[in-house]
């Protein structure tokens, strides 16, 4: 299982700004991977194998569709943050193949399949597809549909961060074979996350620019993933919580990849990036331990559902 402590990376000046490829490298390499358990619980619950043709919403630099591919799955990602998926073309290497939102297609070296490169080529290894775009452009000509939809980007701790992710799934549904499972996942609740208290930062500095300002925290609620089954017309078929305590090398590692979630984009916006950074340290000093690590037990739920 992929370690949850991230190890420690030397940075410049935290204050200096920071660019969109910088910042998804700090996703990938600090802050993705202590969504690994999650990722492995639903995997495991659900089997994941040779069978699986799965198709990731939001997949970001990939850590969840290598996890599937190396359990034999055939995964296609589709997310509209090309750095994100520049990383990910990059973990996954030789399993795999991108593709614009026109469905031009290159694999990890850069050779298109008009260069008379491998996306011709009909491999039994190639089990992993990315796709710059919306859900739709997911689509597959002549291929199998898909049996297993993922959402592994948790809802329930920014306001209205669940809107646009009952449209994803109105786009992705279709795609599908009927009867097919669909995963949710959110945040649990706010006295079993310890990252809750520095996730507050994020709506203190917000607000009080702009006290309706979208995307301040917000508690979980109980049937947040219950309420997007609703929306999408989905028909729920268990639950459980997996623990996924966030680890970090240090406070400054645990700033970048907190940061890098896009939850404080708006207390920055509000303020200034100096400002967030100092405040989110200094909430995270009651969680730092003697060696200078930093470590904060979470809880996070998934939902099963099926097509109908």
């Amino acid at each position: 299982m992929t370690p949850t402590l991230v190890r420690h990376h030397t940075y410049a000046a935290s204050s200096a700004p920071v660019d969109p490829g910088t910042r998804a490298r700090d996703w990938a390499e600090i802050q993705e991977r202590v969504l690994a358990p999650l990722h492995e619980a639903v995997f495991d619950r659900l089997e994941v194998g040779a069978g699986t043709r799965m198709l990731s919403l939001g997949c970001g630099s990939g850590l969840a569709l290598l996890a599937a591919a190396s359990r034999g799955a055939r995964v296609t990602g589709v997310d509209t943050d090309r750095e994100r998926l520049a990383l990910a073309r990059e973990r996954l290497g030789s399993l795999g193949r991108s593709e614009d939102s026109a469905g031009r297609s290159e694999d990890s070296a850069g050779r298109s399949e008009d260069s008379g490169g491998w996306a011709r080529d009909t491999e039994p290894a190639r089990r992993a597809r990315l796709v710059e775009g919306p859900p739709s452009a997911a689509a597959t000509s002549g291929a199998p549909p898909y049996n297993l939809l993922t959402a592994f980007h948790p809802i329930g701790c920014a306001a209205g961060d669940s809107e646009g992710l009952a449209p994803a799934l109105a786009e992705a549904v279709p795609l599908a074979v009927r009867g097919a499972t669909v995963v949710l996942t959110g945040w649990g609740p706010p006295e079993r996350c310890a990252t809750a208290p520095v996730l507050r930062v994020a709506a203190r500095l917000a607000e009080p620019a702009r006290p309706a300002r979208p995307g301040g925290w917000r508690p979980p609620l109980r049937d947040d993933l219950e309420e997007v089954a609703a929306r999408a017309g989905l028909k729920p078929d268990g639950s459980g919580r997996v623990s996924c305590p966030f680890g970090y090398a240090d406070v400054d590692s645990a700033v970048r990849g907190l940061l890098s979630t896009g939850l404080f984009d708006a207390a920055a916006r509000a303020t200034d990036r100096s400002r967030v950074e100092k405040e989110v340290a200094e909430a995270l000093l009651p969680h730092r331990r003697p060696d200078g690590t930093v470590w904060m037990p979470n809880v996070f739920r998934y939902l099963v559902c099926v097509t109908t």
